[in-house]
């Protein structure tokens, strides 16, 4: 797989039958080893071990209802109050983010209402929060980490 834009991360890849699964620390299981999985993995690293957000308040992969359409994002971060503080789209490295990916992720903070959100295609990262009241978002050069 092709080398990402973040920290180098000790990441379990295994061989089976001529596929390659890594494994994800949070969901406890091995899944195919695809670009997105790549990201998603890479992304979920650099929030627990740059970040330190604790494993424990980081969701991946879940169903959520949009608009009475079943939908799965990413990855979601909550604060010990079970509040969504942020909310990850991830997209393969080859894939260019452009407007179609920052509409996919606002669709999905109209129902979680995450203080930040993060889009990464592993090459490039954006990092943004939103004013609720002005309705405006404004972008960060980072995340916060989880003590600030």
């Amino acid at each position: 797989m092709k080398d990402l834009n973040f920290s180098k991360f000790k990441m379990r890849i295994k061989n089976k039958e001529n596929l390659y699964f890594i494994f994800d620390i949070i969901r406890k299981n091995w899944y195919l080893l695809t670009k997105e999985e790549w990201v998603r993995q890479h992304c979920i690293h650099f929030l627990i071990f740059t970040k330190k957000y604790p494993k424990s308040l980081v969701n991946v992969e879940k169903k959520i209802l949009i608009n009475g359409v079943r939908k799965r994002y990413d990855i979601v971060v909550y604060s010990k109050q079970k509040d969504v503080i942020i909310l990850v789209e991830c997209k393969a490295y080859n894939v260019n983010i452009n407007q179609d990916v920052f509409d996919q992720i606002a669709k999905y903070n109209l129902e979680l209402k995450s203080r930040y959100l993060m889009i990464s295609n592993g090459l490039s990262h954006f990092y943004y929060t939103i004013n609720y009241e002005l309705n405006e978002y404004l972008f960060m050069k980072d995340l916060p980490t989880y003590k600030n």
